[in-house]
């Protein structure tokens, strides 16, 4: 009994070892620069995906286009049995019977068997023609909205891989002050035991390292966070491990400012976009305008024909032969002014395009002038936070100075350590705003 179990508890530990082994297996560890990891989104995105497949849906749309200009070449096999002979009436003058009388007769075999070929072949159709010169304006059409969709998945990807390259600097700002005051504790802890300082003050003191820690546990799930949320974005599993190269400086998001050059509206990924609609919509036009002219096409066929009493089709018996080519012109005369319908409403179509153009262009101007403005603000903000910070580092520390030689009191220690972490907060703060901002303008100016 022992050996069984022994056994059971050897394979249940085997297959939980083989489980953990299979999970270790599956997961992967990226080392991403942000170029890197916007190539990856641009494979495994789901909406960069689908942009992508509507470019190869085009593609065989096009083809399904192209193929109205080869010929059309259709075999048509077919055997019939005649269960009753069709019956036809012949005047029964032709035999000597009195005028309108009909003798019933039945013509034809029971089996009739056909085989032919029939090839057509479109010379004119303007329609088609238009369609054929659009297809590689269709083709590029979708593949800017690809790079439309890529565009906003990069966009919001600059701005978490950024935020979180940059928190590791908010950590050290909370591990340095814990340190701080772990040595401030300690220090007020021995004042307390000369009798120097009061349990009160090393109360306060304990609170505040707690409130320090607890503010690193949110600041670490919050980053955490942010990485699930970028490799949603990616489109990575979870359980993958990501791991940010690049890093930010206070000089890098500054650069893209001092470098403020004129900006196009053909830079923008959405005006190319638009202004690639509007040829379609001409070419729209003049397809419905052509429309009005005559269609041209040969066609011809080869068949084969046999009738038989018996079904022996496979056997010996005469086939007849039959071909014919023939020369087709359609000419539209009247169409209850369908083809006018559509050449209006295509018109119109082209309308809404150009007032969606001059309607980007003013939200361009307007976006490019709010990006430049919040940039500004955002960088001018995050110097003087800066300057702000470094200032209540250097007023903490001349007052934990006075407070060790016991000029100071702990309630002027406290306000300056308090005083110290909300400089902190606000220069973090201001450095994710001007990180968000400076990604806000590269895009407005078409530069991301």
């Amino acid at each position: 009994m022992n050996q069984r179990r022994m056994k059971r508890w050897l394979l249940l530990f085997c297959l939980a070892l083989a489980t953990i082994t299979g999970q270790a297996q599956t997961a992967t560890k990226h080392e991403f620069s942000i170029t890197q990891a916007v190539d990856y989104a641009r494979k495994n995105n789901v909406q960069v995906k689908n942009a992508l497949l509507n470019v190869q849906i085009q593609q065989q749309t096009n083809r399904d286009i192209t193929s109205a200009a080869f010929p059309q070449v259709t075999g048509n096999v077919g055997i019939t049995d005649f269960l009753t002979i069709p019956t036809s009436l012949i005047p029964g003058e032709i035999f000597g019977q009195p005028a309108g009388t009909y003798i019933p007769v039945q013509f034809g075999t029971k089996y009739n068997s056909t085989a032919s070929i029939q090839v057509k072949q479109l010379l004119f159709d303007g329609q088609v023609f238009i369609g054929l010169q659009a297809r590689a304006t269709s083709i590029r059409f979708q593949e800017k909205n690809a790079e439309v969709t890529e565009e906003m998945i990069k966009t919001n990807i600059y701005k978490i891989y950024y935020q979180l390259a940059v928190s590791k600097t908010q950590i050290d700002l909370l591990d340095a002050n814990i340190v701080r005051l772990t040595k401030l504790q300690h220090d007020a802890n021995e004042l307390y035991k000369n009798g120097f300082a009061e349990k009160l003050d090393l109360d306060k003191i304990a609170v505040q390292v707690a409130n320090l820690q607890t503010e690193k546990l949110k600041a670490n799930n919050t980053i955490e966070i942010g990485y699930l949320g970028l490799k949603t974005l990616m489109g990575m599993p979870a359980k993958d491990t990501l791991i940010l190269t690049d890093k930010i400086t206070e000089d890098q998001v500054t650069m893209d400012f001092v470098n403020d050059a004129a900006y196009q509206y053909a830079d923008r990924k959405e005006f190319q976009y638009l202004q690639l609609g509007k040829k379609l919509n001409e070419y729209n036009i003049r397809r419905y305008k052509l429309s009005y002219l005559p269609t041209l096409s040969l066609d011809g066929s080869y068949s084969k024909n046999a009738q038989r009493n018996t079904f022996s089709f496979f056997g010996k018996g005469d086939w007849f032969n039959t071909a014919y080519v023939g020369l087709n012109l359609a000419i539209p005369i009247f169409d209850g002014f369908a083809k006018n319908a559509r050449i209006k409403k295509a018109t119109l179509e082209m309308k809404q395009t150009e007032n969606q153009i001059e309607n980007l262009q003013l939200s361009i101007d307007n976006e490019v002038e709010q990006a430049r403005i919040s940039f500004r603000t955002a960088l001018a903000t995050m110097a003087f936070q800066k300057q702000n910070m470094q200032l209540a580092e250097n007023v903490y520390n001349q007052t934990k100075k006075k407070f060790e030689i016991g000029t100071g009191s702990n309630t002027e220690i406290n306000a300056a350590q308090t005083d110290l972490v909300t400089a902190q907060t606000n220069y973090i703060s201001a450095l994710y705003t001007a990180i968000i901002a400076r990604v806000d303008y590269l895009k407005a100016t078409g530069k991301l």
